[in-house]
């Protein structure tokens, strides 16, 4: 199950290692099917921000669409995907970041 992120935890949980963020909203459907997803992948912690709780993450991030996954490597963005993405996409962006 994927961390619930904020404008509070969101520097401490993003600043080591590979992370996976999914910025979404509760109403989107395409999000909800992106959540089985993300749940599969490996090699990263995957985190969620609700972008209508977090708008100022959300415009940080430049968050026009939902779903939008961010890859993270030591707190800089390494990668992004917007829409629904398969596993095979996003495992390979993880794999990549990890080299």
């Amino acid at each position: 199950m994927a961390i619930e992120l904020n404008e509070n935890n969101f520097d401490a949980e993003t600043s080591e290692g590979i992370v996976v963020v999914d910025f979404y909203a509760e109403w989107c459907q395409p999000c909800r099917m992106l959540a089985p997803v993300l749940d599969k992948l490996t090699g990263a912690k995957v985190v969620k921000v609700d972008c209508d709780k977090s708008h100022s993450l959300a415009r940080k991030f430049q968050v026009f669409s939902i779903p939008k996954v961010v890859i993270m490597k030591d707190g800089e963005q390494v990668a992004e995907f917007t829409g629904l993405q398969t596993q095979t996409t996003l495992q390979e962006a993880i794999n990549e970041a990890t080299t």
